[in-house]
């Protein structure tokens, strides 16, 4: 039992460092795919509008969490990890063999968009698909450590695409890099589906979703997510801390580093592979301690650091730019990112209520990063160009911090867990009753 529990873990993270690969790998080279499908005079606005690119994929990721959350709420976990990991190829691999703008002219970034779409409405539910997943099949008290690999799973993607890129911008030159080299790791990417998708299908569906007698249809999730609001709400405010400062250590550090910091485009991947490495030591550790000492302690320490100690941190590494600075400095934001996502998630699945818990999981998460934190690499850059301040993607983590820390003071407190209790029985009486009654 617990051979099959480690092997349905192992695939489930498999899939999603994939899901998150083809994602994030967007961001990696954003500069280069801005200048093939956005050329300009001006590198600002040729940066911007990759970088708007890359954030529309998160516009799509509150439809993806209603409509494909439920399909996985009906239809079953297993089924839906499967569709999203296929969608998500299709989009990739459109993005990644697309000819540039100067052979197909406007027609280059329009499809660029579409494909970004598409894996953004796989994205919406994927990483709520893998938590509820393996929190439903972890082992009693270990739920915390169980769902901490999903979020590990991701920080494999970060260091495995820091990793290309630092071979990248050593084999080729500039002009080759913008031309051709950052289909690379697109196409890398697109060649592992099927092996992926081989191990997925042999996933198990989770005995927690079979033994319940009701599985609602699309309109009854919808349903049951619009009467707890407040719920989707609160949830969103508690991914706040999460996305942004996962968008702030990885999409934005390679940019960051080379067109604000003017480092090496070698040191910046580095440091972006170094934050990989660390956040994957940090998630499943805070994991574990939530499992011993309770959500709460966590949430509320890290989000109090989130919203004080970036700021400071950016500006000392600004005022005197170099290698060892951006490690330290985003070795001390992986810190708090990694123990705080490891009760966050968690904490995330038990929340909601069980018969829309990938849906509503998933919707406040895509909320979170549809709104804010996908935005991020595109909110510092314009921080920093109207300020004129480098430290200022400081100040939009602390904003996260600051609502991470108010929802976490109300989602925790006794009143809104009581009233929440009174409201899902009501919940679970009308999926009792027929169709026509509902």
């Amino acid at each position: 039992m617990k051979n099959s529990k480690i092997g349905a873990v192992v695939r489930v993270s498999l899939g999603n460092f994939l899901e998150m690969y083809d994602f994030m790998v967007f961001g990696y080279y954003a500069a280069a795919i801005g200048r093939a499908f956005f050329p300009t005079q001006n590198e600002y606005a040729s940066l911007m509008l990759s970088f708007m690119t890359f954030g529309t994929g998160y516009l799509m990721r509150p439809l993806g969490a209603v409509v494909l959350g439920a399909y996985i709420d009906h239809h079953g976990r297993r089924k839906g990890l499967l569709l999203t990991l296929s969608l998500m190829a299709v989009g990739t691999i459109s993005i990644g063999i697309m000819p540039g703008y100067e052979r197909i002219g406007l027609f280059a970034p329009l499809l660029v968009v579409a494909g970004r779409l598409l894996q953004g409405l796989s994205a919406g539910v994927e990483v709520g698909g893998a938590s509820v997943y393996l929190a439903e099949i972890a082992t009693p008290g270990r739920k915390g450590f169980y769902v901490a690999w999903q979020s590990g799973s991701q920080q494999v993607a970060v260091m495995f695409a820091a990793f290309l890129g630092l071979i990248l911008s050593g084999t080729l030159r500039p002009e080759q890099m913008v031309g051709w080299g950052w289909r690379v790791p697109l196409l890398i990417g697109s060649m592992l589906v099927p092996f992926l998708l081989l191990l997925r299908r042999t996933l198990a569906e989770t005995e927690e979703f079979k033994a319940r007698k009701h599985h609602p249809n699309a309109l009854e999730i919808w349903r049951t997510i619009v009467s707890h609001w407040s719920l989707i709400v609160l949830g969103m405010m508690l991914s706040l801390t999460t996305t942004v400062t996962f968008y702030l250590i990885t999409a934005y550090m390679p940019t960051y580093g080379t067109s604000v910091l003017h480092l090496a485009a070698s040191s910046s991947m580095l440091v972006t592979l170094l934050v990989g490495f660390s956040n994957l030591c940090w998630l499943p550790i805070m994991g574990a301690l939530s499992d011993r000492i309770g959500r709460r302690p966590l949430l509320l320490l890290f989000s109090m650091m989130a919203l004080l100690t970036p700021y400071p941190v950016l500006f000392w590494l600004v005022s005197d730019p170099s290698f060892g600075r951006l490690l330290l400095a985003a070795l001390w934001l992986s810190m708090i990112f990694g123990s705080y996502n490891g009760a966050m998630v968690v904490f995330l699945t038990e929340i909601m209520p069980a018969d829309v818990r990938v849906s509503g999981f998933s919707f406040s998460y895509s909320l979170a990063t549809g709104i804010f934190g996908g935005f991020t690499p595109a909110v510092s850059t314009w921080l920093i160009h109207e300020t004129g301040n480098a430290a200022m993607p400081g100040a939009w983590m602390g904003f996260a911090g600051l609502a991470s820390l108010v929802a976490t003071l109300v989602l925790t407190s006794r009143g809104f867990q009581r009233r929440a209790q009174e409201r899902r029985p009501a919940i679970d009486a009308m999926h009792e009753l027929p169709v026509g009654q509902r």
